[in-house]
């Protein structure tokens, strides 16, 4: 079934227009991702689409049995309502008849009246309501929304996100059925688990997508094209992302070499022009015109935005931070028990655990924000610390955005001993000279945070802190990050729930996972995803394997005899013996590689590998000796 269908849509503010005579279609079960610089005109496309802004020319035409459904990034809630009441808003039977059931189901709300309970199980039956109340349970409870009575005025910024990425999946798994769900940036505020789940939601609905993300990872798990508002003209690429960034660089290079033709052809086509009489009209008028858009051409600038920094660090000595027996608790909530480290120079640690597990609460206890309860952490005099926080720009009076850099310095060093202007180092994160000279409060949101970043990377940190950076920013400024920050020669340390970001980045994690319990991983995010899943692969064989010990019946009195160990067996215990040891020393050995942190990124992945290879074999043969050491 045909969706949508978009002609020579055209929106301006101001001289320079947003986008410029683009045209697409969307088709049922199409699930495609838009791709675009922050303030390149994403938002306003998605609100023409909505039918909340007009275009300045062309057509948008949707089908009429077609409703559009989108997650926005501010929610219009009613402040005062509950959770429930702001879910089920809609004035229909079967949302009425669910919101009851749960208010008086609902683990808050105490002993329901049993007479209320009844009836409200009776007019679910009535309705046929079950199934679909069984899949709001699952989207709340995977969302982790709970407390369905309270006031979604009381709520954190992450929390209302939730709850109304619930209220649109809960939608559009109900009433309509052909739907265009639009979705700007669905993955902030979720951790990595409710990300994975999201990914197989939206993978197993028939559901047609339009989605703006700045997750690669869940991009390309759910996302079977991509469109790219790239100067004011729209690309179409089907496939996943890889193959965007390899048709894009193509395109990119026929672009440049393009340009170099029209502009031998404008030196030509200037020289004719000018040899022409003023007074004469006989002009070719088609020559003339063609004159004009090879002009056009011939003047467009290919911006080069992989500048590379080879930054001038400040000298960062041999003590960076030590911790030692830090303690820290809030109520019931334990987020260090004992924590041990001394950071070394160069490391890229990244931090992962579920939301609320104290990650904000380590960070600011390193840069000195919040005390632990006990414990020390000391800081080298060395360390200038970059804090790139959730809390955004703090600008005390408009300015324009060149002010502002410049304010902190006009020039940033490097190591050559050479100098990139405020100006130049504005550019390389994608603000062209034009927009230089905007005031920050005309900025984007997704522009705020990119010059907000800027500014902590301006000011010549050897310490980073970055609590999650890629939230709000757009691909291209991802991707420019990426590299100035592999190229970083200073300690980083990341809270993120990006995995594509986390693993081009990070050596080792910090696992938090819970009651004051942190694991040193050494590995990126999704080798230490692909260890979880071991873990609980062997978790549920144990658990089998016990439920099967205990339904065996008891065995007879013959049975019960001690069976004699036979010479092969002897001899297995011997080996097994002998292996078991030298498995132990090799694990000893692979420790101590991983503690003294001096190996490549190759050698760490090669040796973390071996590790777990190393831990199941002891595990398994170790098995078998109790086996064989019984019969002995």
């Amino acid at each position: 079934m045909h969706y949508v269908t978009v002609e020579g849509l055209t929106k301006a503010y101001g001289v320079t227009p947003l986008f410029e005579n683009i045209s697409f279609h969307i088709e049922e079960g199409d699930k495609i991702a838009l791709v675009a610089l922050n303030g390149s005109g994403k938002s306003t496309l998605l609100k023409i689409l909505l039918g909340k802004e007009m275009p300045d020319d062309g057509k948008v035409w949707i089908h009429k049995d077609v409703t559009v459904v989108m997650l926005e990034q501010n929610h219009d809630f009613v402040p005062h309502k509950s959770i429930l009441e702001n879910i089920f808003d809609q004035d229909n039977p079967v949302f009425s008849a669910i919101k009851n059931y749960e208010r008086l189901t609902d683990e808050d709300a105490g002993e329901p009246d049993p007479d209320q309970l009844m009836k409200a199980i009776a007019q679910m039956d009535e309705l046929n309501a079950w199934h679909f109340d069984s899949k709001v349970k699952q989207i709340l409870g995977k969302l982790n929304i709970h407390h369905l009575d309270q006031e979604v005025g009381t709520l954190s910024g992450g929390q209302q996100k939730r709850v109304a990425l619930a209220k649109v999946l809960i939608d559009i798994g109900f009433e309509h059925k052909h739907t265009l769900l639009i979705m700007d940036e669905p993955t902030n505020h979720l951790d990595v688990s409710m990300i994975e789940w999201l990914e197989h939601f939206l993978d197993q609905e028939k559901v047609t997508l339009l989605l703006v993300t700045h997750d690669r990872y869940f991009l390309d798990s759910v996302c079977n094209e991509i469109m790219e508002l790239d100067k004011g003209q729209l690309f179409i690429y089907k496939g996943d992302y890889e193959n965007y960034l390899e048709r894009k660089a193509t395109r990119e290079e026929m672009d440049v070499a393009s340009i170099e033709k029209a502009r031998n052809t404008y030196r030509k086509e200037l020289e004719w022009m000018r040899k022409q009489p003023k007074a004469r009209t006989t002009k070719s008028k088609s020559r003339q015109d063609n004159f004009y858009e090879v002009e056009k051409k011939a003047q467009t600038r290919i911006q080069d935005q992989q500048l590379e920094l080879n930054v001038k660090m400040s000298r960062l000595g041999g003590k960076i931070i030590e911790m030692k027996k830090v303690y820290k608790s809030y109520g019931d909530l334990q987020i260090l028990k004992g924590f041990d480290y001394t950071f070394k120079k160069g490391e890229r640690i990244g931090i992962v655990g579920k939301n609320g597990v104290g990650k904000s609460t380590f960070l600011k206890m390193l840069l000195g924000s919040e005390q632990p309860d006990s414990g020390k952490i000391n800081v080298g005099e060395t360390v200038i610390f970059g804090n790139y926080s959730q809390e955004g720009l703090q600008v005390k009076e408009d300015m324009r955005v060149i002010e502002f850099v410049k304010g902190i310095a006009e020039n940033f060093p490097l190591a050559d001993g050479t100098k990139v202007s405020a100006a130049q180092f504005l550019e390389l994160f994608l603000f062209p000279a034009e927009k230089q000279y905007t005031y920050i409060s005309k900025l984007s949101g997704g522009e705020r945070r990119r010059l907000h970043l800027l500014s902590i990377l301006f000011r010549n940190p050897n310490f980073l802190v970055l609590d999650e950076p890629t939230n709000d920013l757009d691909l291209p400024t991802l991707s420019i990050l990426e590299d100035f920050l592999l190229n970083y020669q200073g300690c980083i340390l990341i809270v993120s729930h990006d995995r594509y970001f986390m693993d081009k980045l990070v050596d080792h994690l910090f696992v938090f996972e819970g009651k004051g319990e942190v694991r040193d991983f050494p590995g990126n995010y999704t080798q230490y995803r692909e260890w979880e899943k071991d873990q609980e692969k062997l978790k549920d064989e144990a658990r089998k394997e016990k439920e099967k010990i205990q339904e065996t019946p008891p065995k007879t009195a013959n049975e019960n005899k001690p069976k004699k160990m036979s010479f092969k067996e002897k001899m297995e215990m011997e080996r097994l013996e002998k292996e078991l040891e030298q498995l132990e020393i090799e694990k000893k050995e692979l420790d101590q590689q991983l503690a003294n942190g001096n190996l490549s990124y190759e050698q760490m992945d090669a040796a973390s590998r071996r590790i777990g290879e190393v831990i199941n074999l002891l595990d398994e043969k170790g098995l078998r000796w109790l086996e064989l050491s019984e019969l002995a």
